[in-house]
């Protein structure tokens, strides 16, 4: 089961990640949002990040092995990149409509995926 609450909080903590790191680029199409400055798009992308946070810490605290969970420092980083790239390539292709995602795009997905295979082999 703690396998898949740190998922599950890794999924809902890279959402928050990549609204907070990116929305900003597409909030800007919004008069009350393009009318502030860098430094309270800085706070507003901060003010999100805080519930990435809220997510991201509880899924690395149940997924560590030396906490009772099921995985390895190595393993839960993979993970994370893993799903921080599925989550921001879904959003990228429903909210920038001008992104595509090329082969280039799909042979790096396919190398990230190896990665996991190796981190994960014994």
């Amino acid at each position: 089961m703690k396998i898949y609450y740190t998922i599950g909080l890794l999924i809902v903590s890279n959402i928050f990640m990549t609204f907070a790191w990116y929305g900003h680029l597409k909030l800007k199409d919004y008069s009350w949002f393009s009318n502030m400055s860098l430094i309270k798009i800085i706070l507003f992308s901060w003010s999100i990040a805080l519930f990435e946070y809220m997510a991201m810490i509880p899924a690395n605290k149940i997924g560590f092995v030396e906490n009772g969970g099921p995985f390895t420092l190595w393993q839960l980083k993979v993970i994370q990149e893993v799903i921080t790239l599925v989550v921001f390539t879904i959003f990228t292709l429903l909210v920038f409509k001008n992104e595509s995602l090329r082969l280039n795009h799909v042979i790096g997905f396919v190398f990230l995926i190896l990665a996991v295979y190796f981190i994960f082999k014994k």
